[in-house]
């Protein structure tokens, strides 16, 4: 059987907002996840390979995702809002997530701007209950104020290219051992940021968190 895929739009607080939900390829979900896309006003869309392999890994394992475009992005409304905007079109489309599975725990997933939404929204913004896990791929450290991630004890799973001109290992690796545990950092030999040369095996990564 087929899996489910349903474009849809989604009420967001500056208007409709695109949106797409993909069940597993095989059997029933047991758990949801929203992917979020890297920055909008550098190509970033819902559809950007990084995103799509993110998704596609944790559909394999069992999750129905939904992937959306923030605010001005493609067929969505309204205007970029420099993260503030789009942390509450993250909310807003986790919101309908989770009215559609209400049962099941839920994840977090985001690439390179979309993490740190991921991780604003996981670990300071969302409503109870938290997470099961945030992944956090392509984190940039060129954003200095990593004040939302005081305290939080949502497992944080860091995936870094080892050649990401954005977050190089250098830098990256202070960031994650100063953070309070469960955290994970997990490197994966790849070209540049967008995991150039290494998707399947991000994906695979993905795929295999749980196994």
């Amino acid at each position: 059987m087929a899996r489910r895929i349903e474009s849809l739009f989604v009420a967001g607080p500056a208007g409709r907002l695109e949106a797409l939900m993909e069940e597993p390829e095989h059997g029933v979900p047991h758990e949801i996840a929203l992917v979020c896309h890297p920055h909008p006003q550098h190509g970033g869309t819902m559809h950007n390979k990084v995103v799509y392999r993110l998704a596609r890994g944790l559909r394999r394992a069992g999750a129905a995702v939904l992937r959306f475009n923030y605010r001005g992005v493609n067929l969505s409304e309204g205007a970029y809002d420099h993260g503030e905007g789009e942390l509450e079109d993250a909310r807003a489309c986790l919101a309908v997530l989770q009215s559609r599975y209400p049962e099941l725990p839920y994840t977090l997933a985001g690439f390179s701007f979309g993490s740190r939404i991921v991780l604003r929204l996981g670990c300071r913004n969302s409503p109870p209950p938290s997470p099961r896990r945030i992944i956090a791929a392509g984190f940039p450290t060129i954003y200095k104020d990593l004040s939302y991630l005081d305290g939080c004890t949502v497992p944080r799973i860091f995936v870094q290219s080892t050649h990401d001109q954005f977050g190089p290992v250098t830098e990256i690796e202070p960031v994650i051992a100063a953070l309070p545990e469960p955290k994970r950092l997990l490197l994966i030999e790849a070209r540049d940021h967008f995991f150039d040369g290494a998707l399947d095996r991000l994906e695979e990564e993905i795929f295999r968190l749980d196994s």
